[in-house]
């Protein structure tokens, strides 16, 4: 991965334009192109043979690019191109990133080579782009899904475009001077790729989407009975995500698995077999959503049956295409999950499922990628893959994803979190447009309705609960505040020696050295406990969830790793022995107990140095109507003053921050109940 400066202002080796190669002919073209080389020797820093000095005279600074992307060698004699484009000078923060770290990711996966110029009208902002016609043409659409309202795709911002050759064909000279090459007419050649990528997805076979037939009790349900049913159903709430008059009305909810499949026997069998008693209620709205064909967003808590919502539907749009699955050169579902332990589980469910003989694989790191791709490659009809392993073997032309008609995208708002949204966004790149498409959240913050605006059409949206971010209420949510860390460590102590032989417990951890030595602390008092984070192997990571699982051990140690993918059902605590970065973190970790029905615990430990998220925390704990201790309420208040004090102070141009203690004073532990936790220990 490329290195960056710290400014947000990126300049990488310089390359001549156009008008710097020396003109053939002794014309009135030699004096434009010596007066025209002086400019630009003003504008860019000293030029000397064709090579950049460091001397940047604009601001006094050196812009170097210190690493390559892809396309490494001599950009003016490789035959390269190089395409300028503008984009609003205010989004040009978003293509170089936090340190230059989206912009490294742009040049990492598009394989062009991007230069953020310092030329601007004030409104717009010239970026230049360097490689082989194909990359140019993926930087230029990731750039614009960063940069550009797709609801206004086909307004001006692509109007000012403009192509030129690193070597240009020379041109005779005219009274009006020689030089390179002209501004392209960017809407006709916009219009001529559209064309040519219609014409090259005609040739693919038609997508069949639809295959509900709705059953007469379901036919026969009045308005006000579907809206009961809906109401008493954890209140699910359906409505179209981007408001269209054509739009066809939403499917009814079924009621029954018969409902639902009276059409495929092999299924019921299926389901039957798996001891189902009915159906949950995400399920009975996706299922005739999805099977009517309708694009989906899923917005549920963890543990309401929203793999089986988008699986089951899967199955049936295999079997019933046109065209026989030998035939078609690649998969026809792939599914995207944010880490390897949901990817697994993910395809675990699916092979429970022996319909019609389909096959699934799953791609991640840390497994044999050899074995991986020998799989791909012998006849698979759904692939679940992280992002970085799928974009590994679909880069390397090991495989196809332009058969694939089906596309789930689980636990969106996670991928996003984790910054797999360039590779996203690149593999959807390469899928027909026309494609049935799923999402699946446990929130649906802004990143998350940009996707889904990006790639589905007319979405249904089908959300269980509070569309707002809540956590399960099936599960009872104690805060315990304590001193400081041996506070928290004897505490967890305390509870372990004290467990009772049904009990099951997922310890959360920020950091992978807390997990570790946390781990080593359990095992000294002969406690049976594994750990689970990402510097662990594959093995141990796979043998450590089939321990917790099976019963082995009762206390399975984690990061965030663990916090999405994680389907044990008889999880009875979650102690979050690190309160997590973010309060978003905080209900998908409470939402690994309390699953499928059941009711947990989770117990969080909270010291003065997360009193900055006690505001966040105390919504959480009122929404679900539990226990709200005093202290935190005051430690809230007191982080809204010092920040605010500490905002005003910067307004002013004043001190840096200093340390703030998150409450003075005694106080006496928080808690709902259950002396567990260190009640007496503030």
């Amino acid at each position: 991965m490329d290195e960056w400066d710290d400014s947000l202002n990126y300049q990488p080796q310089y390359v001549a334009p156009a008008f710097a190669q020396k003109p053939d002919t002794n014309s009135q073209a030699w004096d434009n192109w010596n007066q025209n080389t002086e400019d630009t020797k003003q504008q860019s820093g000293t030029w000397r043979n064709g090579e950049e000095s460091n001397e940047w005279n604009g601001q006094g600074q050196s812009f170097q690019n210190r690493g390559r992307g892809k396309n490494d060698g001599d950009r003016r004699n490789g035959g390269d191109k190089m395409e300028i484009i503008k984009v609003p000078s205010n989004c040009v923060g978003r293509v170089i990133g936090r340190g230059g770290s989206k912009i490294s990711d742009l040049q990492y996966n598009s394989g062009a080579r991007i230069q953020v110029t310092k030329e601007t009208d004030g409104n717009s902002t010239i970026i230049k782009i360097f490689g082989d016609p194909g990359s140019i043409n993926t930087a230029k659409e990731l750039i614009n899904d960063l940069t550009v309202d797709k609801r206004d795709t086909f307004q001006a911002p692509k109007s000012t475009m403009g192509t030129f050759e690193a070597e240009p064909k020379p041109k005779t000279a005219t009274g009006q001077g020689g030089g390179g090459g002209g501004i392209k007419d960017w809407q006709a050649w916009l219009k001529d790729c559209e064309s040519e990528e219609t014409a090259m997805w005609a040739t693919y076979p038609p997508i069949k989407k639809e295959f509900y037939v709705e059953h007469p009790e379901v036919t026969r349900l009045t308005q006000q009975e579907v809206e009961q049913f809906r109401l008493d159903n954890n209140n699910i709430v359906v409505d179209r995500t981007f408001k269209n008059t054509e739009s066809k009305p939403i499917p009814k909810p079924v009621q029954t698995f018969e409902q639902a499949f009276h059409n495929y026997p092999e299924i019921m069998e299926e389901i039957r077999k798996a001891g189902f008693e009915k159906p949950s209620p995400i399920q009975c709205q996706a299922w005739p959503v999805l099977l009517s064909g309708e694009d989906l967003i899923g917005i549920a808590q963890t543990g309401t049956g929203k793999t089986l919502a988008f699986l089951l539907p899967a199955l049936i749009h295999i079997d019933g295409q046109g065209v026989s699955r030998k035939d078609r050169g690649g998969p026809a579902v792939l599914i995207m999950a944010p880490t390897r332990e949901l990817a697994l589980q993910i395809d675990r469910e699916i092979k429970k499922y022996k319909y019609k003989d389909i096959k699934s694989v799953c791609l991640y790191g840390g497994g044999s990628r050899k074995d991986q791709v020998r799989e791909v490659t012998d006849g698979i009809d759904i692939v679940i893959a992280t992002p970085g392993r799928l974009n590994d073997i679909v880069a390397s032309g090991q495989m196809d994803v332009k058969p694939v008609t089906y596309v789930v995208l689980d636990e969106a708002d996670r991928m996003l979190d984790m910054g797999f949204e360039p590779q996203i966004r690149k593999v959807m790149y390469m899928i027909r447009p026309n494609r049935h498409t799923v999402m699946t959240s446990a929130t649906w913050p802004q990143g998350v309705r940009r996707l889904a605006d990006s790639y589905m059409k007319d979405p249904v949206q089908v959300y269980v609960g509070s569309l707002d971010l809540a956590a399960t209420h099936t599960v009872r949510q104690t805060i315990a505040l304590l001193k400081d860390e041996d506070d928290k460590m004897s505490t967890f102590v305390e509870f372990a020696q004290n467990m009772g032989p049904d009990e099951k417990v997922i310890v959360f951890c920020g950091k992978k050295s807390r997990a570790d030595e946390l781990t080593s602390e359990i095992s000294l008092m002969r406690i049976k406990c594994q750990s689970l984070h990402g510097d662990r192997d594959q093995s141990d990571r796979e043998q450590a969830l089939r321990d917790i699982t099976s019963g082995e051990v009762q206390i399975l140690i984690a990061t965030d790793v663990a916090s999405r993918g994680l389907d044990i059902e008889d999880i009875t605590h979650v102690i979050n022995y690190d309160f997590p970065r973010n309060i978003e973190e905080y209900v998908h970790r409470v939402g690994r107990t309390g699953r499928a029905g059941r009711t947990g615990e989770s117990i969080s430990y909270f010291t003065r140095q997360d009193w900055g998220k006690a505001q966040e925390l105390i919504k959480i704990l009122e929404e679900a109507e539990q226990y709200v201790p005093d202290e935190l309420h005051g430690m809230a208040e007191r982080y809204t003053v010092w920040k605010e004090k500490k905002d005003a102070e910067k307004a002013r141009g004043g001190g840096g921050y200093g340390g703030g203690g998150g409450y003075g004073g005694g106080g006496h532990g928080g808690g709902g109940g259950g002396g567990r936790f260190g009640r007496d220990r503030w």
